[in-house]
């Protein structure tokens, strides 16, 4: 077995854990899918096995071992061409809780007393076949507060994802809005999918009234298990992180050096050109990204996604931000399936609009992987694949005024990589200014709903973000009559969509 990398022990300066325990146990080919080992099922040599700090191989005979304490969970990082054992939500059985005086007593229960360390942690595994070529589904921010918001969610979102051909999902956490008992409904709810779901915790499903960081993830170990963690499928490593850190005054986004000294510890033996892809529910940004792109340092082929922000949007990191790769990491806030919080005008359905803080749809991301290479589709919740973005112009405009007549186009995932042009009817194309500004339709709905004009728009809306992915013109000189204003756009992955508005000149 590997030894324990002593890396960030080093760097960090990292305190021993008081350890009084060593826990051992064996990873091996649960050819019969019962979840035991039984006779002449045999180990697995090679995999990954981890207590969230350090990481350990797996003998020839599948064997493990881990240094334990009395608050650990430990979990096997599925490889490539296997799975693990799923709950009957399809949620990933890939850990073993240690905690044998349990969680603290809190309203909404955490982890239950584990009792003794048992002799032996054993991890099946079953063969599954798995591509190169594959696609996952992204959900950011859920965040359902209520009964009510949880059938929101139920009749949006899902329907529309059942018998999806996505090999898994991941949701990019916030799955409830400090509502923890809505965790087991909504995972029972995701489970309808039919697809294995991966979670990443996020700031509101943290155990509410406790300012320590240690146990504000009780209650979402219990219902998912670790909240940093690592899996593998189609020759991609998928490493899940927790940088929500809960202090006294609030919370803010870091890693913890456990955390790190496990990326370090996993990414040791992954073969450099292997894509890296990592989840996390607060954006990169500041010192705990330069801390975790040390660690990523000469890897030609990462991505990340974040979302919190109810916004989408791309970052492209480089040197000037710490970045230490061959080319820019690219770092994606994946917008929110609650939009702006379940607000908005209802629908004929009843379902609110829900738009998001940067005026788009509320939606889903859809991640296809050609490993190293991936792409990323954003799809607006009960809407055509193809709708990506909102025209803005008058529906009639003078005739003297039409060449000083703006056009503002929010395109929902665009990026500075994308192009976006105009035509009026038959004319050449012309390109469009990108600019940094707000959506206007997202402006009037929270305008609306911050002056209680209409009760029904429900919970408040946050305040519009100002946003870079919109785009400007000015309309040509027009005369009198109807007039086509078609826009297309391509973005980074070489994709392309079109809108068009049809006006009238007087």
């Amino acid at each position: 077995m590997k030894k324990a990398c002593l890396f960030f022990a080093i760097i960090f300066s990292m305190a021993p854990l008081a350890l009084a325990e060593t826990a051992r146990g064996v990873v091996f080919n649960d050819a019969n899918a019962n979840g035991a080992r039984d006779a002449g099922e045999k180990g697995l040599a090679g995999v990954a096995v981890s207590n969230g700090r350090e990481v350990v191989r797996t003998d020839k005979q599948g064997r493990w071992e881990l240094p334990a304490d009395d608050d650990v969970i430990f979990f096997v990082v599925k490889p490539t061409g296997w799975i693990t054992p799923l709950s009957p939500d399809n949620l990933p059985r890939f850990y073993y809780i240690h905690r044998p005086a349990g969680a603290p007593k809190t309203k909404v229960p955490g982890v239950a007393p584990t009792g003794p360390l048992p002799k032996s942690i054993d991890f099946p595994l079953q063969k599954q076949k798995e591509s190169g070529e594959f696609k996952i589904v992204m959900f950011g921010d859920i965040q359902v507060n209520d009964e009510k918001e949880l059938g929101y969610f139920a009749r949006d979102v899902v329907p529309e994802v059942i018998g999806t051909d996505a090999a898994f999902g991941i949701s990019l956490g916030d799955n409830v809005g400090d509502s923890p008992e809505l965790q087991e409904p909504l995972a029972q709810i995701v489970g309808r999918i039919g697809i294995p779901w991966y979670n990443t915790i996020g700031n509101h499903d943290r155990t509410p009234g406790t300012d320590d960081d240690s146990l504000s993830d009780d209650i979402f170990e219990r219902v998912y298990g670790p909240a940093t963690y690592a899996f593998e499928y189609g020759g991609v490593s998928f490493i899940i992180l927790d940088d929500v850190f809960v202090r006294k005054d609030g919370y803010d986004g870091r890693f913890t050096d456990d955390q790190l000294a496990f990326v370090h510890d996993y990414l040791e033996e992954v073969p450099k050109n292997q894509l890296i892809v990592m989840t996390m529910h607060i954006p990169i940004r500041g010192t705990a990204g330069k801390k975790l792109f040390d660690i990523l340092a000469g890897r030609p082929h990462t991505f990340s996604a974040a979302a919190h922000t109810h916004t989408m949007f791309h970052v492209f990191f480089d040197e000037s931000s710490g970045w230490k790769g061959p080319n820019p990491h690219h770092h994606f806030v994946g917008g929110a399936v609650c939009g702006s919080w379940w607000a908005g005008l209802r629908d004929e359905t009843g379902l609110p609009h829900s738009v998001m803080n940067d005026g788009g749809p509320n939606g889903y991301a859809i991640v296809s992987f050609d490993a190293p290479s991936y792409k990323i589709e954003y799809k607006p919740a009960r809407r055509p694949a193809d709708y990506q973005m909102n025209v803005y112009l008058p529906d009639e405009i003078a005739a003297a005024d039409t060449a000083k007549t703006e056009v503002l186009v929010n395109v929902f995932a665009g990026s500075e990589k994308s192009t976006v042009e105009m035509r009026v009817d038959d004319g050449q194309w012309v390109p469009l200014e990108q600019t940094s500004t707000f959506d206007p339709f997202c402006v009037r709905m929270h305008g609306e709903n911050r002056h209680n004009q209409n009760e029904a728009l429900g919970y408040h809306f946050d305040e519009p973000r100002e946003i870079p992915h919109m785009w400007k013109a000015v309309l040509p000189s027009l005369g009198a009559g109807p007039h086509a204003v078609e826009i297309k756009t391509k973005d980074m992955f070489g994709q392309t969509y079109s809108a068009a508005r049809v006006i009238r000149v007087l």
